[in-house]
């Protein structure tokens, strides 16, 4: 019979003697990450935890369209790797959207996953994302949890820069109010990295990840606290430097130079709090060690919030205040009518206008400019007249002079002709393909006919979990360039194409290109003008930022675009 369970139903007849929430220290995270791309960092990257070698279960055959327990309908595969796949689902009964891990049910992690999941929904804290099901039924094991389409990656809010000082401190401070929340209940997260942490609309920081994450991959570690708030630590630093605090990059952040060791945040970077950098060094595994103090290690996520509190608080910025308009007298008077004169007060008459300002000095204002006009034209036209015939009898009484096709002062302005393309491939710089085959639709004179991307949760700009996509188009000779058009299949806030010049139709990386111009567009067409005049047979088109479209038949709604047509003109 298939075992079905709501998120809040009562699992101890699974767990034994032992606790559901101790066996949650062993195997703990739950999330899904936005990008195909983004989850596949390595968990040596973070330090944190190891992962148990298990043979790989074949992995459901699912697509887009199917349905869970007749109420979640399948709608993109966000993640799929080691046997299991998260989705972004619909609940049709509810009508939201959530998140769903399927995995086999004969899959040697499937039982510990339905544990942690289980005993994460009955922690009900709500700064983490919740778990709302946990089902085993028909041969699959699957997870549900919250979707948080109003929130933002630590990720993503880490690639334009650092964040500031009062964010930085709102983030480690709920953060680890958080865990030190669930390692009290006897639950840890052990993946607790900056795809796992969510800022809200609002400004409330959610953490994703608790149970089962961590639980999925067979990550395990014999000090969960220890690990946890290393973790913490880690984030800290990566919000007030910008870098991972590790030799090897993650994440989407530089890593620290090798042979460096762990330095404190303000020595990465100027202009750090002090205490916030050595909040952050005391959450490291570097046994308390600092720049100009030595404190004790933070080595439990109580430690770290009693640490937080003892801190200075650290005050949100004051809002910036435009000063208004300076006040500007007008010479607008307030009429009286329909009001009564105070008594005594004596009636002045109005002014009359000044001259030339009633209608009938408009008007005949209006009649001299006319005249003056008219006078001017006629002027104009005999001194031409004039001019022309002195000018025709000069040329009576000279030498008749020709000029020949050779002639440099003649016109000097080139004809503008259309590049033929002689053939085309997909540049991938990150990552996966998107549709190789579709390429010769782009230069094929039929609008009708495309080449598109995948679907992105993210965006509009693609990095910094993928650098851009594009094709590379031959001239069949080395050509100069002068104008791209590009026809686009979806319009909407915003598209930006790049030019590049390349040496080759398939180049080894963006470094060793040079980038000929830009354009950022709304529409369902792009220009590229060449701003860098550079000679070259291979030319890529680059976007690097895609609309967000509805789903039709093809694809499912996200950021995406097609190239319908790509013309060259030099």
């Amino acid at each position: 019979m298939a075992e079905r369970s709501t998120a809040a139903v009562d699992v101890a007849d699974n767990s034994g003697d032992e606790p559901l929430t101790a066996k949650a220290d062993q195997s703990t995270a739950d999330g899904v990450a936005q990008n195909p791309e983004r989850d596949t960092e390595s968990d040596k990257a973070q330090g944190s935890g190891g992962i148990e070698e298990t043979e790989k279960a074949s992995p459901p055959e699912l697509h887009s369209g199917h349905k869970l327990a007749r109420r979640y309908r399948l709608e993109e595969c966000v993640t799929r790797l080691d046997g299991f796949s998260s989705w972004r689902a619909v609940d049709e009964k509810l009508r939201r959207a959530v998140g769903v891990h399927i995995l086999p049910a004969d899959h040697a992690r499937a039982r510990s996953v339905l544990a942690a999941a289980r005993s994460s929904a009955l922690l009900g804290d709500p700064r983490f994302v919740q778990v709302l099901d946990a089902v085993e039924e028909n041969d699959l094991v699957y997870v549900v949890h919250e979707w948080l389409p109003d929130a933002t990656e630590l990720t993503a809010l880490l690639a334009p820069g650092p964040l500031e000082v009062h964010d930085a401190y709102q983030m480690v401070s709920q953060i680890a109010s958080a865990m030190a929340a669930a390692h009290r209940e006897g639950l840890a997260h052990l993946r607790l990295n900056p795809n796992a942490v969510l800022r809200t609309s609002s400004g409330q920081w959610r953490i994703r990840g608790l149970a089962v994450n961590a639980a999925l991959r067979g990550i395990s570690s014999d000090t969960p606290q220890r690990t946890d708030t290393e973790a913490i630590g880690a984030l800290l630093y990566a919000a007030l430097t910008q870098r991972w605090p590790y030799e090897s990059d993650a994440y989407g952040l530089s890593g620290l130079p090798k042979g460096v060791g762990l330095i404190a945040p303000d020595q990465v970077r100027a202009g750090v709090h002090r205490g916030l950098s050595e909040l952050a060094m005391r959450a490291l595994a570097n046994d308390g060690a600092t720049a100009s103090r030595h404190e004790s290690a933070c080595t439990t996520p109580e430690e770290l919030v009693k640490a937080i509190g003892e801190m200075p608080r650290i005050r949100p910025p004051e809002p910036a205040f435009t000063a208004p308009p300076e006040y500007q007298r007008t010479t607008y008077q307030q009429g009286t009518y329909g009001r009564p004169s105070p008594p005594g007060a004596t009636q002045v008459p109005p002014t009359p206008p000044p001259p030339l300002q009633s209608r009938t000095g408009k008007v005949l204002k209006w009649a001299v400019s006319a005249l003056l006009i008219a006078a001017l034209g006629l002027g104009s036209w005999q001194l031409a007249d004039a001019l022309m015939n002195q000018g025709n009898k000069s040329e009576d009484t000279k030498q008749t002079q020709t000029t020949d096709g050779n002639d440099k002062s003649g016109d000097k302005t080139k004809p503008v002709k259309t590049l033929a393309i002689q053939g085309a491939e997909e540049f991938v710089a990150k990552g996966d393909a998107q549709h190789p085959n579709d390429v010769d639709k782009t230069y094929d004179g039929k609008a009708s006919t495309y080449w598109r991307t995948s679907s992105f949760i993210g965006g509009p700009v693609l990095a910094p979990y993928k650098p851009g996509v594009g094709i590379v188009y031959d001239l069949g000779s080395v050509q100069d360039v002068s104008t791209a058009t590009i026809g686009l299949y979806y319009s909407g806030d915003h598209t930006t194409v790049k030019l590049y010049a390349t040496n080759s139709l398939s180049p080894s990386s963006l470094d060793s290109m040079t980038q000929l111009g830009t354009v950022t567009t709304t529409g369902t067409s792009a220009t590229v003008k060449v701003t860098k005049h550079l000679k070259s047979r291979y030319v890529l088109v680059w976007l690097t930022a895609l609309p967000h479209a509805d789903s039709d038949q093809y694809s499912d709604a996200g950021y995406k675009q097609a190239i319908t047509d790509v013309k060259f003109t030099g």
